[in-house]
């Protein structure tokens, strides 16, 4: 695809973590039985009016004020009008012509491999605008009808409209998550991507490489996790681009991604916004946001998963993807934060979190929030390897699993077990010259030249001690034992 740029823009679509609906009091509640959370509003029945929801536009302002964006200080909304059997009023509230919250940015890796560079790139936001959900449809109940449900009808969406600044499906999925991390870290959205409660839609085109104007736009409906969002996007691009390789156009369209072919398919000619016959609501007045209430927002806000990572590279000397996943959750990053100020080490809270912790994460199925051991008490046992006062391999296999079964501190373990790091530089020397004389023939093949078999002598000589020696000290003495004739 090297003759074509890729153009993308995502339209996120953040299911808001209030207790009731947009415009009524229903519960906002995921899992209840069918339209068993509906009244006269969310069914668009004659005479009921909307309400709007107050904390809705709190959370609309939050994600605004993290993305540097402008806030508006008087937005309406709009009626745009489209028949489903999942949409009972035949049409949708959502803001319009101008949202709430307008012209913010995002900064992502960017993809080294189109752009040529490495370095942070700015994704820009055009606007985040208010509006309600439809109800939702399931044709697979039975072999005869469809169903409706229409408990989600009216639940707040904040959809996040994305400028055409993305390269790569690889950008799309990094964006995608820094996101995503951004709407769980501000607690106005739960995350959950199989529920629906964060899901996308994709704009792709292709233009010619170097080139400005921008191509005939696809749009990729519904992609729920980062996976599917990369397969799709990877797809609809060499499907495009074949297209115009062979000459033919591409067309205007809205596509579904079918992951069992793991293909794009035609769904409908795309709408343009003529189509929606948009026209203000008259049910609801001109939204009108305080300045004081933005200055008092702005006071609460956590810190930005983005900026936070960058502290954690600055201040532990961490890498980009290692901070990634210490972010994955606002759990997981408090746990790290914590872990890290009581041990010390950045680095070594970092080594055990993504090492041995989440591999009990894993095995378990269970969120840090579940994990049985405090920062506090891991702590202990991070400080006890980084002093070399306890050898890795005795705190992985012998103390960590001590401390998950609850078996006290990771010192009293160490003392219990007896199980302290020999640093005695003597008592290696010894043990060093033990096995240097027990394996003349390895050691004369490395003094050959046949440096890979050092390896084998400094297992000997830590199985010597029991796994309780000072690996960097055995290395060290090893290697000035074996450079002597």
């Amino acid at each position: 695809m090297g003759a074509y740029e890729a153009v993308i823009g995502l339209e996120v679509h953040v299911q808001l973590r209030t207790r009731t609906k947009m415009f009524c009091g229903c519960a906002n509640r995921y899992g209840a039985p069918p339209n068993t959370q509906t009244c006269p509003v969310c069914l668009g029945l004659p005479g009921a009016l909307p309400a709007l929801n107050r904390e809705a536009v709190r959370m609309a302002l939050a994600l605004g004020l993290s993305v540097d964006a402008r806030i508006q200080p008087r937005s309406t909304f709009y009626r745009k009008q489209y028949f489903y059997p999942d949409l009972p009023k035949g049409y949708q509230i959502t803001q319009g012509p101008v949202a709430v919250v307008e012209e913010g940015h995002l900064e992502i890796p960017g993809d080294a491999a189109v752009r040529g560079c490495e370095g942070l790139v700015r994704i820009r936001l055009e606007r985040a605008h208010l509006e309600e959900d439809a109800g939702k449809s399931h044709h697979d109940l039975d072999d005869t009808s469809s169903h409706v449900d229409l408990n989600r009808a009216g639940v707040p969406l904040l959809e996040i409209v994305g400028a055409p600044d993305l390269r790569s499906a690889q950008e799309a999925s990094d964006y995608l998550k820094a996101l995503h991390r951004l709407v769980v870290a501000l607690g106005i959205c739960d995350g959950n991507m199989e529920e629906g409660s964060f899901r996308c839609d994709a704009n792709v085109s292709l233009r010619p490489a170097g080139g400005t104007a921008f191509g005939t736009r696809v749009e990729v409906k519904n992609l729920n996790s980062f996976r599917f969002i990369r397969q799709a996007l990877d797809y609809e691009l060499g499907r495009q681009a074949a297209l115009l390789e062979r000459g033919e156009p591409v067309a205007m369209e809205t596509r579904g991604w079918d992951a069992a072919a793991g293909e794009t398919r035609g769904q409908r000619t795309k709408e343009a916004a003529m189509d929606y016959r948009y026209f203000p609501e008259p049910d609801l007045p001109t939204l009108t946001v305080d300045p004081a209430e933005i200055e008092a927002l702005r006071a609460t806000l956590p810190e930005r998963p983005d900026r936070q990572v960058r502290r954690w590279q600055e201040a532990y000397g961490l890498g980009v993807g290692e901070t990634q996943t210490l972010a994955q959750s606002p759990a997981f990053a408090a746990y790290f934060e914590a872990l890290a100020e009581a041990s010390g080490s950045g680095k070594g809270a970092a080594a055990w979190l993504l090492g041995e912790v989440s591999r009990v994460l894993n095995e378990r199925g269970t969120g840090i929030e579940a994990f049985p051991v405090a920062p506090e008490a891991l702590a202990g046992l991070v400080r006890l390897v980084e002093s070399r006062a306890l050898s890795f391999g005795a705190a992985k296999e012998q103390v960590f699993p001590a401390l998950l079964a609850g078996e006290g501190s990771a010192k009293a373990v160490v003392a219990r077990k007896g199980l302290a790091q020999v640093s005695d530089r003597g008592a290696i020397e010894a043990l060093v010259a033990q096995v240097v004389a027990e394996n003349p023939g390895p050691v004369a093949q490395i003094r050959g030249g046949k440096a890979s078999l050092k390896g084998f002598l400094v297992g000997q000589v830590l199985k010597a001690g029991r796994g309780q020696l000072d690996a960097k000290a055995v290395n060290e003495i090893l290697a000035e034992v074996l450079a002597k004739d």
